[in-house]
């Protein structure tokens, strides 16, 4: 996807030095990469005790033994 930022020129080098990339692209790629790398665990803890599971791990266990056994 094409698209234009703008981005301060000290950030964009730092970020094109510590990726070891050469193009703008390549670095705001890898940021970008780094960053939801991050912050996907981040969102699923937040969702600990908001939502109820449809499952226990004795009817798991169950499950996965018929599945395994036939």
């Amino acid at each position: 996807m094409r698209t234009t930022s703008d981005i301060k020129g000290e950030l964009l080098e730092e970020a094109e030095s510590l990726s070891g990339e050469k193009a703008n692209k390549g670095a705001v790629e890898k940021a970008l990469e780094e960053y939801i790398k991050r912050r996907k665990p981040r969102k699923l803890l937040g969702l600990e005790g908001k939502i109820e599971p449809s499952f226990n791990p004795e009817g798991f266990l169950e499950r996965r033994r018929k599945d395994v056994h036939g």
